[in-house]
């Protein structure tokens, strides 16, 4: 169980992602980006080392707000070899120097990301200790997949997790849409918020066979 903690964090995750988004293939924005947080959720590590959010985060620094699904890890040392998944470190009130990564890309997260898919996770409130978030859906093939690792590759249209048997992809450029595709094998969908405080609810992955 992951516990929440009411502290600070220096920089903060949106100063963060205002320097590591515009070095990703799939940033739209013409300009340094201008971020509000917008929704998300978070999933357990089952050894509890590793923290794991999904945040949705909006660009307003255009004439039209563009919202970005970012799967985030924490850690408390670097991660050997994902030297560019790095987003940056923090310094958390409570936990100290913190290792923030691209989560795609972070074998902690992928695993609890196609674990979330077959049912065996659930996922928790962006912001509240051992809570489930029910507004999180997800669907899958019906059986274990028993991912614990996948080939991570970020091109203009998101992030692809590719496996022997299926391919994940994460959509990080968000549209509102209706619940699960017809055409795939599982999805994750959720809510986030307009800067105008509307919910609308999009696609966060979609899983396919591969």
């Amino acid at each position: 169980m992951a516990v929440i903690h009411r502290t600070t964090l220096s920089p903060t995750k949106l100063e963060l992602l205002t320097a590591w988004l515009p070095t990703r293939p799939w940033y739209v924005g013409p300009t340094r980006p201008s971020l509000i947080k917008s929704g998300g959720f978070r999933l357990d590590d089952p050894q509890g080392e590793v923290g794991i959010e999904f945040m949705v985060v909006t660009d307003t620094s255009g004439d039209v707000p563009v919202p970005y699904f970012v799967p985030l890890t924490y850690r408390g040392a670097a991660l050997a070899g994902a030297e560019d998944a790095f987003v940056g470190m923090t310094t958390h009130g409570v936990l100290g120097k913190r290792w923030v990564y691209d989560g795609c890309h972070d074998p902690v997260l992928v695993a609890q990301l196609f674990a979330l898919l077959d049912g065996r996770a659930e996922p928790q409130a962006q912001s509240v200790t051992d809570t489930p978030d029910p507004t999180i859906t997800h669907s899958g093939p019906g059986s274990p997949l028993g991912v614990t690792a996948a080939k991570a590759t970020d091109n203009p249209t998101g992030t692809y997790l590719w496996t022997r048997d299926v391919t994940l992809r994460v959509n990080r450029l968000l549209r509102p849409a209706a619940d699960g595709p017809a055409d795939v094998e599982g999805h994750v969908s959720g809510p986030w918020r307009t800067p105008e405080d509307a919910e609308v609810r999009g696609v966060f992955a979609e899983l396919r066979t591969a």
